[in-house]
């Protein structure tokens, strides 16, 4: 047992020691898979005071835990206390190691997702395009990180617009995957939605329906019927059905997608609040002023516990404030 090990290493080694460092470390990975986020920052906080008696302050494992604390901080709504680790986090790392290291690009990463939480697509975009830089020179253009950094540059490029280079990147990212990682499914299914939604983007909405049946088949079979990228792809079927005119069809979709996503979603996120929103849009068109207010109450719920800023949490609150006065 976690616990039991932890305790054993303390009463072995002291609060100094590298073994409980290493212990309250993976303790708080496994809180933070859990869900537990105010345990896993105390077993993090742990872990780094451990790591820095030992190590002192400029150590890979200081860098990977603050690292740590930031994705936990980042979770919590935390933004700019999270960046802060993960600048230091960075800064570490890079002292050590260089640019041309897998853990740099991580954390670049890291700090692109929360950029763009905060609302800076365009901060965001450019640090994503430094960590796909870092994870070619490092480990190559057939590794797994190379393959992920692909798919997060690509939706940053779509969520700034730039919807052809958005395109280039999934298709280059499927095409490594079909060669390299043929059994990796999910990642495929990934990719199929992603380019869906830059179709469906461009006003190819038949052609967005084929990548998201493919992508519901392959996570289907890959994850099963109550995962929650079923439940997106489902919603994003839904999407492209409703821009056809086809909003009673649509509507049905939507509530099967959504009710998985509520299902699967240990911590509601920002897909949830982009199908709430899409849901609510359509049911306005069906004449539903209720309805929609109450999914986009919803969304301006989770937004709101989550600290949601960027742009699907702005569309929310316009749309919300519109309707109500309609009421």
């Amino acid at each position: 047992d976690g616990v039991m090990c932890h305790l054993y290493f303390d009463a072995v080694g002291g609060q100094g020691s590298d073994r409980v460092a290493c212990v309250s470390n993976d303790l708080g990975n496994i809180f933070e898979t859990q869900g537990r986020l105010d345990d896993a920052p105390r077993m993090y906080k742990q872990a780094l005071r451990a790591y820095r008696r030992v190590h002192g302050n400029e150590h890979h494992h200081v860098a990977m835990t603050l690292s740590n604390v930031g994705n936990i901080l980042c979770r919590k709504g935390q933004l700019e206390v999270a960046l802060g680790k993960y600048e230091e986090a960075h800064e570490i790392l890079v002292q050590l190691h260089g640019e041309d290291h897998e853990d740099v690009a991580n954390v670049l990463a890291n700090m692109a997702s929360l950029l763009k939480h905060q609302g800076k697509g365009a901060e965001a975009l450019v640090m994503h395009e430094r960590a796909l830089d870092a994870e070619r020179r490092t480990v190559g253009p057939d590794c797994d990180g190379y393959v992920q950094a692909l798919l997060s540059l690509g939706h940053s490029y779509r969520e700034q617009g730039m919807l052809e280079d958005a395109l280039a990147r999934f298709e280059e990212g499927l095409g490594t995957v079909h060669r390299v990682h043929p059994g990796k499914l999910s990642l495929q299914g990934r990719f199929l939605n992603s380019i869906g939604s830059v179709y469906s983007e461009q006003g190819r909405l038949e052609d967005a329906l084929v990548m998201f049946q493919d992508a519901h088949q392959i996570y289907q079979e890959a994850l099963g019927s109550e995962s929650a990228d079923v439940g997106r792809v489902k919603c994003n079927m839904a999407t492209a059905l409703k821009e056809q005119g086809k909003a009673e069809d649509a509507i049905l979709l939507f509530e099967e997608g959504v009710a998985v996503q509520r299902r699967a979603l240990v911590d509601e996120d920002v897909h949830l609040v982009q199908s709430l929103f899409n849901m609510g849009m359509c049911k306005l068109l069906l004449g539903d002023l209720e309805g929609t207010v109450e999914c986009l109450k919803e969304a301006q719920s989770i937004c709101r516990g989550r600290v949601i800023w960027h742009g699907v949490a702005a569309s929310v609150d316009a749309a919300l404030d519109m309707c109500e006065d309609g009421l």
